[in-house]
């Protein structure tokens, strides 16, 4: 092996096909298809089983939302401008309480309200979830 250490070799053979399994578990899907993984009709890009997406991908960024133009789900708006053919348009206050979050973890759905009022977890299981979405709750959810 070269003056390689045996268990360094194995290492970087075990990162390798954790990386390549990663990957398989991740899907893409572009409209008029949904991610059937999801008890939710949810697009995005390169999503794994818990709503990460290639945008945001921290332990923490485990929910998608639901747009207001379409009705589907996508865990960011990134992923919604990438999967359809129209601009995002935020959830409507006066639906607030409906079903517009997805947990990615326990894969509750929750209503607007309930998410908005959280204090960044899922009321549900207790995942965390990302507090820096905060800042831009008015691109998703009407004010």
């Amino acid at each position: 092996m070269d003056g390689e250490q045996p268990g360094k070799a194995r290492d970087s053979g075990e990162r390798r096909r954790t990386e390549e399994n990663e990957t398989r578990l991740r899907r893409t899907t572009h409209a008029p298809a949904v991610d059937d993984r999801f008890s939710v009709p949810l697009r995005g890009v390169a999503v794994d089983p818990e709503t990460r997406c290639a945008h945001w991908d921290d332990d923490v960024d485990v929910v998608a939302l639901r747009f207001g133009c379409c009705g589907h789900f996508s865990p960011c708006r990134v992923c919604h401008a990438e999967t359809v053919d129209h601009d995002p348009e935020p959830w409507p206050r006066t639906r607030f309480d409906e079903a517009a979050v997805l947990c990615g973890v326990c894969g509750a759905t929750l209503p607007a309200r309930t998410y908005l009022d959280s204090s960044d977890a899922c009321p549900e299981c207790g995942a965390a979830f990302n507090p820096g979405c905060r800042r831009h709750r008015d691109r998703y959810f009407e004010e």
